[in-house]
């Protein structure tokens, strides 16, 4: 749907929950388009979806096991 800038000031409520709804309105000054309602989920991130990599990875057994004496001191400084 298009409407003129003056159209949109005038119905703006009317025109966001017509956005909301999943419709995209154009916004045009005499006829040529310069911005899009959109519903905001579709102008914004995407949903995250958990589980795309499951299996991509391998943890090690040892995964929490103590570093070593070195390994800390190169964070901590001499143990």
């Amino acid at each position: 749907m298009q409407v003129n800038i003056y159209e949109a000031k005038t119905r703006l409520s009317e025109l966001v929950e017509q956005a909301h709804g999943g419709d995209t309105v154009l916004i045009a000054k005499a006829g040529t388009p310069l911005a899009k309602l959109v519903p905001l989920n579709e102008g914004g991130r995407r949903p995250i979806r958990f589980g795309l990599m499951k299996g991509e990875f391998v943890e090690s057994t040892d995964f929490d096991a103590p570093l070593p004496d070195e390994v800390l001191a190169s964070f901590e400084g001499p143990v």
